[in-house]
């Protein structure tokens, strides 16, 4: 594969499949993969959020991603265009490369996510930041200014366009499996009001539609942090069955809108405790919903960012440190949870939940349970 060349294909259920029959039973343990949509993908999955945007940081993202899907403990990667300012993107796509070449892995045994909406500057460049969005996005008639929600995302469709292109270059693949928009409902409902939310979202989703017809992506989603997990009362709230209902609208019951990412961890369990999704009548939980739906869940932050990794946790799971105790509730749930881990003591202790028989339902139920009574 030549310095530039594109990495041909997307992840597909025998390659999914045959990643798990290589690993588990001997890797991992039995159990630790999961049938999730048309794939069957690891129980956790490995983040690419924080870090400087620098070499150093790059060299430990290519090296974790490459460490994670070698113990076959992972092959679920998740990224955005403005992590890092495009340098995660970009270093997803180097490692995966590297993979590929070494014979490690094949492109259809991982899948790849990543997100778009959020204004984003390129590292790589030395350009000041609205010098960067002037000269590529405004200079070029790509967006206006008043297209710029004042949480500097955007989900019109050229820049939808203008995004996916530079992603799908940053991470050097034929296909994305999955594209998100990046936090959409929490960026935009303040500004626009929900009737114009809805209408861009519907427009996002006919261009993504399109999309996949091209064979650039494969399925899209929302990745969320707020608006599914607060009340029904909340003027952030969204109720999951109105998007699918607007992606069914656009594309009918074979649309590509399969999965949503959302925080869950032992502080913030909303999506598996809080009632606020309503289908036909009845309320549900997010997590219940989504089941209903046809609806895949990631989750973010199983370690709230560090601030759950104290001894309080294992007494609640039982696991020999408090990151293990946070992985093994989030990947217990009927999501996969997405762990950013760079340096290598890290990563090797997180790799350790695939030797870990996840929890049985029942299990989860109960802790899920005494988490809530606590709360």
């Amino acid at each position: 594969m030549g310095e530039g060349a594109t990495i041909q294909g997307y992840a597909t259920r025998e390659g999914t499949e045959r990643f798990r029959l290589r690993h588990e039973g001997t890797t991992t343990v039995i159990g630790h993969f999961k049938r999730f949509n048309e794939y069957v993908l690891s129980s956790i999955g490995i983040g690419t959020y924080l870090g400087k945007a620098d070499q150093v940081t790059d060299t430990l993202v290519v090296d974790a991603v490459k460490r994670s899907i070698m113990s076959g403990a992972v092959n679920v990667v998740d990224t955005a265009i403005n992590y890092r300012f495009q340098k995660s993107e970009r270093a997803v796509g180097r490692a995966l490369k590297e993979l590929i070449e070494e014979g490690i892995c094949r492109r259809d045994e991982v899948f790849i996510s990543t997100k778009n909406g959020y204004l984003t500057h390129d590292a790589d460049l030395n350009m000041d930041f609205w010098e960067y969005i002037h000269t590529n996005l405004i200079r070029s008639r790509i967006i206006t200014a008043d297209d710029i929600s004042s949480g500097y995302n955007c989900i019109k469709v050229p820049y939808l366009e203008d995004q996916l292109r530079r992603s799908l270059n940053n991470l050097k693949l034929e296909c994305i499996d999955l594209i998100y928009l990046h936090n959409a409902a929490e960026e935009q409902l303040q500004d626009v009001g929900r009737e114009r939310f809805m209408h861009m979202l519907k427009e996002a989703f006919e261009f993504y539609e399109s999309k996949r017809r091209e064979g650039l992506i494969r399925y899209y989603g929302m990745a969320t942090w707020d608006c599914f997990r607060v009340e029904s009362s909340d003027p952030m709230h969204m109720n999951l069955k109105d998007i699918v209902d607007t992606a069914r609208s656009v594309a009918g019951n074979e649309h590509g809108f399969r999965f949503i990412q959302l925080p869950f961890n032992m502080a913030m369990h909303e999506a598996a405790t809080l009632k606020n999704q309503v289908i036909d009548g009845k309320c549900y939980t997010v997590m219940e919903a989504a089941s209903l739906l046809g609806i895949n869940i990631f989750t973010s932050v199983p370690l709230l960012q560090g601030r759950l990794l104290h001894s309080n946790v294992m007494s609640v799971v039982k696991a020999d440190t408090p990151a293990l105790a946070c992985l093994q509730f989030a990947r217990s749930s009927p999501a996969i949870p997405l762990v950013g881990q760079k340096r290598r003591e890290h990563v090797e202790e997180n790799l350790r939940i695939a030797k870990m028989k996840p929890l049985s339902s029942d299990e989860f139920s109960g802790i899920l349970a005494e988490i809530t009574r606590a709360a």
